[in-house]
Order: structure tokens, then sequence, then C-alpha cells
């Protein structure tokens, strides 16, 4: 933080230009902040470039606009260990090089969903998304904070069973 503040600049400043940007910023090394929200995630192992793919790569892969990028960041959180580093920077090292195949600079600049699924599609049969989307799986939909979204209660046998508790009773389907 007295980092920042040696350039002119508060953190409070930065997140508010971001906010206004709206894209992810980078706040310092490790730290990466929302533009919708007041949540961030600190990185340790991986770039912020890496997480922020990883943060995308997630959304794009399963798609929902009323789950907030703060469930993906826990989803993707795990794969900033030590043991996932080299894994990591492999698997976007590969998915940036079939965005510049596909005329983009990278992932991330490619700003079309439809774009940045093409290029998933490129890469699915590799371990590194095999990985990455198998993870995701438990990873966000596990997080309980999530489930009044999708309409999920959670368990019921410890309340009887489904079939007294509203089995039928989701409106979105």
């Amino acid at each position: 933080m007295s980092q920042l503040r040696k350039q002119g600049l508060t953190r409070r400043a930065l997140l508010s230009r971001a906010v206004a940007a709206g894209a992810l910023a980078v706040a310092g090394p490790g730290f990466i902040a929302a533009p919708d929200a007041a949540w961030a995630v600190e990185v340790t192992a991986v770039s912020e470039h890496q997480m922020a793919t990883l943060l995308q790569m997630a959304r794009d892969i399963y798609p929902h606009d009323r789950v907030g990028d703060r469930f993906y960041a826990v989803a993707v959180k795990s794969y900033d260990s030590p043991e996932q580093k080299d894994v990591v920077a492999e698997g976007i090292a590969m998915l940036d090089e079939a965005a510049k195949q596909a005329g983009f600079d990278s992932y991330l600049s490619a700003g079309w969903e439809d774009d940045r699924v093409a290029i998933l599609r490129s890469i699915e049969d590799t371990p590194f998304f095999q990985t990455v989307r198998g993870g995701l799986v438990t990873g966000l939909y596990n997080q309980k904070d999530i489930w009044p979204i999708f309409g999920y209660e959670g368990e019921s046998f410890s309340q009887g069973g489904y079939i007294d508790r509203g089995f039928d009773d989701i409106d979105w389907l």
C-alpha cells in the first residue's frame, strides 16, 4: 500500500478508476480487483495474467450471467499453488498461443465470447482444459452461496427428502 501512496494513488482511487473502466485491475503484485463488486483475489504462485485468464476461462466454460465473478474466482483459486504453477503456466501459454493463431494478442484480448469459446474448443482435448473444466464442476457448484441463484435449497435428506420438500418448485426450468 505504501508503494501506491508513493506514486500518489491510493488503493481506493485505483479501485474506483478500475470500476469506471470496467476491467479487472491489477492493484499491485499479486492482487486482482473486481470492477463490479467489493472483492479481490490475491495470487501467490501464478501471475496476475494467468489468474485473470483462468477466471475468464471459467466464465466461458460455465457461463452464468447471474453468477458474479467472485464465485468464479473462488473456483479457480485452487490453481494458485506451487503444485499447479507449472501446469497453469504451460496451459495459459498454450491458450494464448491458440488465441494468437486466431488473430488475437491473447485469450483475454478476444473481446467476444464466441471468439473465446472457439479458442477453447481448439484446446478442449488437452489435459489442461479437462483438468480446469473438471475442477470447476465442484469448485463452482459446491459453493453454498451460489445455490439460491439456481433455486437449489441444498440437501433434503435431513429434512425428509425431496418428495415432501418441493422437488417440483423450481420455476426457471
